[in-house]
């Protein structure tokens, strides 16, 4: 992301922090994403903000921000959101998209077992210009490519990086 000029604000759940594999409370979730963006915005002062993250702290992200619209920020960017447990399809995990003001960038490999994109695709689609889907072919949840696709996994994250500017030029 840095090579592409978007700069970044690294931050962990409690629970990561304690080693634990056990995820903390969804409010507890919610507020860390709260804090870790009013940090932010202090530290950055004015500039307008992308938020999101991998897996689950994108999908909290998102959370945040349809109960409360996050301060400075202007776009959503997620890396694999998790739509469902692996081998489990549902749309559920989405319901709350539709409360989300921003526009919201959706990366997804075409192997994550995570994310149905047949499920997917219909919900990017009723969400409007809100939504924009980017596959990323042969990638899995963790955004890594089998070696017999031809690709590398710094290509995929080559592609993820370009497409996130890329993005966030025509779109926020």
């Amino acid at each position: 992301l840095a090579e592409e000029g978007i700069a970044t604000f690294r931050y962990q759940f409690p629970y990561m922090e304690k080693g634990s594999k056990r995820p903390d409370p969804k409010p507890l979730l919610l507020a860390t994403v709260r804090s870790a963006i009013s940090t932010t915005s202090k530290l950055i002062d004015g500039i307008q903000l992308l938020a999101g993250g991998k897996s689950m702290g994108g999908r909290m992200t998102s959370m945040a921000a349809a109960e409360e619209p996050l301060t400075n920020v202007r776009g959503l960017v997620f890396f694999g959101f998790p739509l469902h447990p692996a081998g489990q399809p549902s749309t559920e995990r989405a319901d709350h998209l539709q409360k989300v003001n921003v526009p919201m960038l959706f990366l997804q490999g075409t192997r994550d077992t995570l994310a149905d994109l047949k499920l997917l695709k219909p919900i990017c689609t009723k969400l409007g210009k809100r939504a924009t889907l980017h596959n990323i072919d042969g990638a899995d949840h963790s955004f890594h490519v089998l070696k017999s696709s031809g690709g590398s996994d710094e290509s995929v994250l080559d592609e993820l990086a370009y497409t996130t500017r890329a993005w966030t030029e025509t779109n926020c």
